[in-house]
């Protein structure tokens, strides 16, 4: 079946089951309870290091986002409710800021933000203060071919994988997909991560590449793209190209369940060492997750490619829950480092999305790459608190 007629199918469904419980559970899953955005309008000169911040930084991550606005039709309402205004009130902004181009100084840059944008600090039933925690891009060793050192496949996209936004057909769906695959003309769950691991994919071609650690592969798969150092020294980027539409499961709460980590250590450092130190035991534990990612190779950008489609600016793009918060927007960052409790207080861009990033006041801060990059966004589950930063046009 064809994408195309395979998503009318999908439509049919959710218009079949619109009677029946099953329709009731995916409302209530779609509809997190106890979520409730709030704005409070902020005067720049009442942010804490606001001048103190480099926002040229934060400028050219904002043009790579305005790439992405500009081409999107003018009416359509961005944030929960259009609260941000519609593409239109953002494009005005992007055309302004082209205007002045990639070469352009911090202070130039802190006054463009000033001139354009009025700063909202964001609320969740009234609570300023979040979670933020971090994810990095892993770096793995591989190889084109497989051989008895490199034998974890990394797969691409399966050409019968079929998913759909769930927003394009009710709003209140915002932010949601299904995946799954056509069988007889009823969409049916694709395949788990333990059939996938046991060979669910084997024979179809689908190998982008082989790496030589599963639970490398394991860590990947969470973070959503990565760097794999080939022997002769190539680096191959690979992004996110789609999943296979099962649950995710966190393994780390079900490690603390257990008993095996406490709640205070918890960390992906930890997790990782009671993997290695449990080989026998970690690929049931890792199958828990039954979420399954698929790749792409990524040729000729700057970094991994995030969930607005530009490439992610290490240290200043932020994961943010897409059902509340739009796309491109700056978001004024105040929290600390996991590694020295020193501030971390900057103007982030939000180009990147999460499954376990939920609600208005809920951030990922992207790391990059490296070894401290790991150990900090291993390591990050802060308070914070978030400003947004939305145009002068939209009306309040």
């Amino acid at each position: 079946m064809s994408l195309p007629s395979a998503r009318n199918f999908i439509l049919l469904i959710f218009f079949v089951l619109a009677g029946c419980s099953q329709f009731s559970a995916l409302r209530k899953a779609v509809k997190p309870a106890g979520l409730s955005l709030g704005l409070i309008p902020v005067n720049y000169a009442h942010i804490t290091d606001w001048q103190l911040d480099n926002h040229a930084q934060s400028f050219a991550a904002f043009l790579r986002s305005c790439g992405k606005i500009s081409s999107q039709p003018a009416n359509r309402q961005l944030g929960k409710d259009g609260f941000a205004g519609r593409i239109g009130n953002w494009q005005q902004v992007c055309r302004a800021a082209t205007e002045f181009g990639s070469e352009i100084s911090s202070d130039n840059a802190r006054r463009f933000f000033e001139s354009w944008f009025e700063a909202h600090r964001l609320t969740d039933n009234g609570r300023s203060d979040g979670l933020i925690t971090g994810y990095y891009e892993p770096e793995l060793r591989g190889s084109w071919q497989p051989s008895k050192k490199y034998y974890v496949a990394l797969y691409r996209r399966p050409p019968d994988l079929v998913s759909a936004n769930l927003g394009q057909f009710r709003n209140d769906w915002k932010g949601r997909e299904v995946a799954g695959r056509v069988k007889n003309g009823r969409l049916i769950p694709y395949a788990n991560r333990a059939s996938i691991t046991r060979g669910a994919l084997k024979g179809q071609g689908l190998e982008l590449l082989w790496v030589d650690n599963a639970i490398d592969a394991f860590f990947l798969h969470i973070q959503g793209s990565g760097r794999v150092v080939l022997d002769s020294g190539e680096v191959v980027r690979v992004g996110y190209a789609g999943r296979n539409g099962q649950p995710y499961f966190a393994i780390g709460r079900d490690l603390v369940k257990s008993g095996a980590i406490s709640k205070e250590n918890i960390s992906l450092q930890t997790i990782r060492a009671w993997l290695e130190r449990n080989p026998s035991r970690a690929a049931a534990l890792m199958n828990k997750n039954k979420s399954y990612v698929f790749f792409r190779e990524l040729k000729g950008l700057a970094g991994p490619i995030g969930a607005q489609g530009v490439a992610l600016t290490s240290g200043r793009s932020l994961a943010v829950d897409s059902k509340y918060l739009p796309l491109g927007a700056p978001l004024w960052l105040d929290t600390s480092d996991p590694l020295t409790n020193r501030p971390i207080r900057r103007l982030m861009i939000a180009q990147d999305t999460g499954g376990a990033i939920t609600g208005p006041v809920r951030g990922d801060f992207f790391w990059g790459a490296g070894e401290r990059a790991r150990a900090a966004a291993g390591r990050m589950k802060q308070s914070g608190q978030l400003y947004i930063l939305l145009p002068r046009s939209v009306r309040r």
